[in-house]
């Protein structure tokens, strides 16, 4: 069964490059001398976090002179992570047992990604993070279409040389208005082996509704040739500690559109949840769940629902700022 799910995860990772991003690159790399090929740095994204510019903490200075050096500020020692599940997909709304298909978002999914993205627009962002699935990556896409510093998230490519060439940005002005998106299939979703294409309410039918239970909500239990959660688990949260934990501990805001369940298994990982009480954990789909990182610890903020979002901004003082800095710009 491991071997089959591992050769599973090999053919998705085909698709997005094993090897690390280099988002700091992205932000930072200087103008002049840039060659047509990216410069060859020897470092990871997890052993780079601090370099990765992050505008959100500085870019309100109303009329900056353009004379004056760039300034780093200190870091805080307080960073969110949001977590949001992608909207519906075409086969969540036909009751079909998605997996890894690759499948787009529906018009509704759509509008769910937009109201979550309005949940979030008052919440700083400098880095996300997605599936290599399409229903992640939309998700994401238009959420950050509501967020109120217009920043563009840029999914950033390292299958070759070429891709990384090509997609090049030359102005420094841009890349500081944008936010790099790197994809991971380590976030993807469960694979559901056999059940994958298959009606729900017909595959219950066949099997037993006791059975197609266990494979659904069990933690152990695999569908044929498919993933249990805690082997979903494994991937995810290996992905989270080595790559988006050590962003949080530099002070970098991260946002997380993943899926159903490897989104329940990171917050298994935050919350400390037992293997029981993880498998009566429900997700809504374009739902933005919030988490302060501060001093090591993870500490849940709740859902950011709500038009006013006090509920949210009261909770750090930080958050608090953020909000009111982007309401003085607003007004300039």
């Amino acid at each position: 069964m491991a071997t089959s799910t591992t050769m599973s995860h090999q053919a998705i990772g085909s698709v997005v490059s094993q090897r690390p991003f280099k988002a700091s690159q992205f932000l930072k790399e200087p103008l002049n001398n840039v060659p047509m090929k990216f410069r060859q740095k020897r470092f990871k994204i997890e052993a780079t976090a601090s370099q990765i510019s992050v505008v959100d903490n500085t870019f309100l200075s109303p009329s900056p002179s353009k004379n004056k050096p760039h300034e780093s500020k200190k870091k805080s020692n307080e960073a969110a992570l949001i977590l949001i599940r992608h909207g519906e997909s075409l086969w969540n709304e036909k009751n079909l047992f998605t997996g890894c298909v690759d499948v787009p978002l529906t018009q509704k999914g759509v509008g769910e990604a937009i109201e979550a993205g309005k949940k979030i627009s008052n919440i700083p962002v400098d880095l996300i993070f997605t599936s290599s699935l399409i229903r992640a990556q939309m998700t994401a896409m238009l959420a950050m279409t509501q967020h109120r510093r217009k920043k563009v998230p840029i999914i950033l490519h390292n299958e070759s040389v070429k891709a990384k060439t090509w997609s090049h940005v030359f102005s420094e002005e841009t890349r500081k208005q944008s936010i790099p998106v790197i994809a991971a299939w380590q976030l993807n979703e469960r694979m559901y082996g056999e059940l994958q294409g298959l009606n729900k309410k017909e595959t219950a039918e066949r099997y037993g509704t006791q059975q197609v239970h266990e494979w659904r909500r069990s933690y152990e239990i695999p569908p044929p040739k498919g993933e249990s959660l805690e082997m979903c688990a494994e991937r995810a949260v290996a992905y989270f500690e080595d790559n988006i934990k050590p962003e949080l501990a530099s002070g970098n805001n991260v946002m997380i559109a993943a899926h159903g369940n490897s989104l329940r298994s990171i917050i298994m990982y935050l919350d400390d949840l037992t293997s029981q009480e993880v498998t009566t954990l429900d997700l809504s789909t374009g739902v933005p769940l919030l988490y302060i990182f501060k001093e090591g610890k993870f500490m849940k903020r709740g859902s950011p629902v709500g038009s006013t979002e006090a509920g949210v901004y009261a909770y750090t003082k930080r958050l608090a700022q953020y909000r009111e800095k982007l309401d003085a710009a607003a007004t300039i």
